[in-house]
């Protein structure tokens, strides 16, 4: 007989929005031998948070199921956080934006969880904060990584647009912009026609990329000469049961 999975068996309660048998269900595992609060991260709380994204846009389950699945989720990433053990700083900074909806603040949320746990230091935007507000933190705070989560198919003009403004206006030209989850994760690519530097689905394969990556290299522009206008394809269309 087929034996439910960790996430199948937490995923029952977390659809119900049974808070208490949801948190009892992650203080057993981390009873587990050799099960830490980081393999909760990538092995529960993550690979649930996609099911539940999954689920939701298949139309498998309501607005009320998912906000209730992605709060219960966030509140035990919070009490999961303070736990977390802290890594002496590496001496390098991250700056995280995400889509402006709660599944995508969970998932840009637990990066900077464990981007923070792995000695970066971290200034978490969340989602809605203007373009222009972007890019003069950036130019302030000179971070060695911008990281983009979970952006919807109709945000990708925008990402596009803002990546482009941050190029022109070069306030931190060696930074490297990643791009991770949403529309990114299904359509092949697609972080490439935006123009960013790096790409990785899940934080478990951001955090190792983003230690091994080198600063990017500036533009040169010589005195005089004006810059030289990119031919870029524009990017296809996308529709949000679009699959990598």
């Amino acid at each position: 007989m087929h034996q439910p999975s960790t996430v199948d068996r937490f995923f029952e309660p977390l659809l119900a929005g049974n808070r208490r048998a949801c948190r009892e269900f992650v203080a057993e595992q981390l009873e587990q031998p050799n099960n830490d609060i980081v393999d909760v991260y990538y092995n529960l709380l993550w690979p649930t948070m996609q099911r539940i994204d999954e689920c939701f846009r298949q139309n498998r389950i309501s607005v009320a199921v998912e906000h209730m699945a992605t709060r219960i989720s966030r509140s035990i990433a919070d009490q999961l956080q303070q736990s977390l053990t802290q890594m002496p700083s590496n001496g390098k900074t991250i700056m995280i934006a995400c889509a402006d909806d709660e599944p995508e603040e969970l998932g840009a949320q637990m990066c900077s969880d464990l981007f923070e746990a792995r000695g970066w230091c971290v200034y978490f935007l969340g989602g809605g904060v203007p373009m222009d507000e972007i890019s003069q933190l950036i130019g302030q705070l000179r971070p060695d990584i911008l990281l983009i989560f979970g952006t919807k198919p109709s945000g990708v003009a925008q990402v596009r647009t803002l990546i482009d403004h941050i190029r022109s206006i070069a306030s931190n030209p060696t930074m490297n912009i990643m791009m991770s989850g949403g529309v990114f994760n299904r359509a092949e690519d697609l972080w490439k026609e935006v123009q960013a530097d790096l790409y990785a689905p899940t934080a478990q394969e951001a955090i190792p990329m983003a230690e091994a990556a080198q600063p990017r290299k500036p533009e040169i522009r010589l005195p005089g000469v004006p810059k030289k206008r990119r031919r870029r394809r524009r990017p296809p269309l996308v529709v949000e049961g679009a699959t990598a």
